[in-house]
């Protein structure tokens, strides 16, 4: 058997090697993350905006993935085919976290009348891994697969809460918001005082601060290491410019029984 060539070796210490990535896989990644609710159809200029890429480097990969199925090109504008779910289906069926989930939330949603959803961390946004909406509450499109500001939302500081508290901090120091409504927090020092209450009381409460007129609540689901590996909410619609608190005495408890229950079943699967 011959020596292995350095650039086989994937990890070194935990850590992907640079010499092991291949950055042409990563730009075909971002161009397809380029599109979102807000932009679910786009020219070549504005994918090459919003991927940083040169036009004839972003022209490359839309015509490759085109030819592989993944994006339609009717002459002027580029827009993501319904093959791109396979990727997203990949995950899910080869996790069993979303499949522990899912009943769980349905269960959550029927007793509180109430949308629920479960997310995990990704650098700085919530990923959607599973909702059950009882009406649509909100101005953007949730789904499996959504990406939302993690700084902004409940689910994303439970997560940011509960990480070690060298990556909590990093995060942090690394916060440049611009405010998504009046309410938004948007500077390091009121993220790190309200991630501190998070964690001491064990559930974050976002008020308008995403989208006016909406609120959530969330909690932790701790794995069978003791970590956050993903967080569940209700969201509730509020009468916009109204400060009035969700029902907390009877939420909190009801979310954190569903997520005391996950966590047993994901222990007992390990």
């Amino acid at each position: 058997m011959s020596a292995a060539h350095p650039s086989d070796t994937v990890y070194s210490s935990g850590t992907l090697q640079a010499s092991s990535t291949v950055q042409s896989l990563a730009r075909g990644l971002d161009v397809i993350r380029s599109f979102d609710a807000e932009h679910p159809s786009m020219t070549l200029t504005e994918v090459a905006g919003r991927t940083g890429l040169s036009r004839a480097t972003a022209r490359r990969f839309l015509l490759t993935l085109a030819e592989l199925g993944y994006v339609r090109f009717d002459g002027k504008y580029f827009e993501l085919t319904s093959r791109v779910l396979q990727l997203g289906y990949s995950y899910l069926s080869s996790h069993t976290l979303p499949q522990i989930i899912e009943p769980a939330l349905e269960q959550l949603s029927g007793e509180l009348n109430e949308s629920c959803s479960a997310s995990v961390l990704d650098d700085d946004d919530i990923v959607y891994i599973a909702r059950v909406h009882t009406r649509r509450i909100m101005r953007i499109g949730i789904s499996v697969g959504t990406r939302l500001p993690a700084f902004a939302t409940s689910m994303g500081r439970v997560l940011l809460a509960y990480l070690p508290v060298s990556e909590r901090d990093a995060a942090i120091s690394q916060l440049k918001a611009d405010p998504l409504t009046p309410a938004t927090i948007t500077t390091p020092e009121a993220l790190a005082r309200e991630l501190d209450a998070v964690r001491e009381q064990g559930f974050c409460v976002v008020n308008q601060e995403l989208e006016v007129g909406l609120q959530s609540v969330a909690v932790p689901v701790f794995g069978p290491e003791g970590d956050a590996v993903c967080a569940l909410n209700l969201s509730m619609s509020v009468v916009p410019g109204t400060t009035s608190a969700p029902r907390l005495e009877t939420i909190v408890p009801a979310l954190k029984a569903t997520a005391d229950r996950i966590g047993a079943d994901l222990r007992a699967k390990k």
